[in-house]
């Protein structure tokens, strides 16, 4: 291995490290605040992707039909709910079940948006509104149960999800034109304008996140409930509504990596498990707590795969999730059991 091959791996590692980086902050920001450990995040990534690819065929996709019977349901169980006496906040109901659905498919079946930023746009408003139907309807009404038991919800909900995908979308994949075709030449090492796109993309939602939970109130209360649900919820904060937004910014990032990635490699209807294992790794180097450790534990499992990949190709799989191995022992001696909330 020469230094060019060495400078060729490395950024491809750090572009992987980037996506990587995406999935482990949607996974430890889901985790702090509502305990799942959210095994789907992938299929948003793959969503992201393939619907993008059907608006550019100039098809309706099948995310959309999805998204529209989340939402029906859910205003079904809300109304159930209200008829047995439960508080229900109508106006989150309204926005996550109404006006997010009805302007997701006024966007891609009216407009039906041509130009690649209207399609990414059209493609943001159908799957970022997956993310908190579906934890009202999966997560919330077990809120008081073991992370084990999330757990298992969260493996089921995955292998609904993969075969809603197989049947949206097909077995075949699709890949999407780069938002950039510029290409460079930075001292004989090839550069695409995509993977510029990529990595800018990530470090701006990395430190709009920042900003987001050190400055605005409803991050402080997102970190609030992250820290001590019960504590939050006797201050005043919906911790209810904490789940919506946390599931709905992880949607958000995993379509926004979907995006990304899909100009850069054929995408699957099963190719977001991987992906979203990969940043699960990482989140695991930040003890699914840090987001500074997870940042730099995406940034390990980029440089690990793409060395991997030169080395050893076909372990390279192998030797990333062994990884997480030596991680889980070192956390496993130097850090105390804590109960269950009750």
């Amino acid at each position: 291995m020469d230094l060019q091959i060495a400078l060729l791996l490395a950024q491809d590692g750090i572009v992987n490290g980037a996506v990587y980086a995406l999935m482990a902050l949607a996974l430890v920001l889901v985790f702090s605040v509502t305990r799942v450990i959210f095994i789907p995040q992938g299929e948003f990534v793959a969503f992201g992707a393939l619907t993008m690819a059907t608006l550019q065929a100039g098809r309706s996709p099948g995310t959309l039909w999805l998204l529209l019977a989340l939402a029906a349901l859910t205003l079904l169980v809300e109304t159930i709910r209200h008829q047995r006496g439960v508080a229900v906040d109508w106006k989150s109901t309204a926005v996550w079940a109404l006006i997010f659905p009805a302007l997701a498919a006024v966007v891609a079946l009216v407009l039906a948006p041509a130009s690649l930023t209207g399609q990414a746009i059209a493609t943001l408003l159908v799957i970022t509104p997956l993310g908190p139907l579906l934890y009202r309807l999966a997560y919330r009404p077990l809120a008081h149960a073991t992370v084990l038991t999330l757990l298992i919800v969260s493996v089921a909900l995955h292998g609904v999800l993969v075969g809603l995908g197989l049947l949206f979308f097909g077995a075949e994949g699709s890949r999407t034109p780069p938002f950039s075709e510029l290409r460079l030449d930075l001292g004989g090492i090839p550069v695409s304008g995509q993977s510029l796109v990529v990595m800018g993309v990530a470090s701006v939602l990395v430190t709009l996140m920042f900003l987001f939970f050190e400055r605005s109130i409803v991050g402080k209360a997102l970190r609030a409930t992250a820290m001590n649900r019960v504590g939050a919820r006797l201050m005043g904060i919906p911790t209810e509504l904490s789940g919506d937004l946390s599931f709905a910014l992880a949607a958000l990032i995993g379509a926004v990596s979907g995006l990304l990635i899909a100009p850069l490699t054929t995408v699957y209807y099963d190719t977001g498990f991987l992906i979203g294992l990969k940043g699960f790794v990482a989140a695991i180097i930040g003890g699914l707590a840090s987001y500074p450790l997870a940042l730099a534990g995406a940034l390990l499992v980029g440089l690990l795969e793409s060395f991997s990949s030169f080395w050893a190709s076909a372990f390279k799989e192998v030797i990333v999730f062994t990884l997480i191995i030596p991680v889980l022992w070192w956390r496993s001696r130097n850090s105390h059991h804590v109960e269950d909330e009750e």
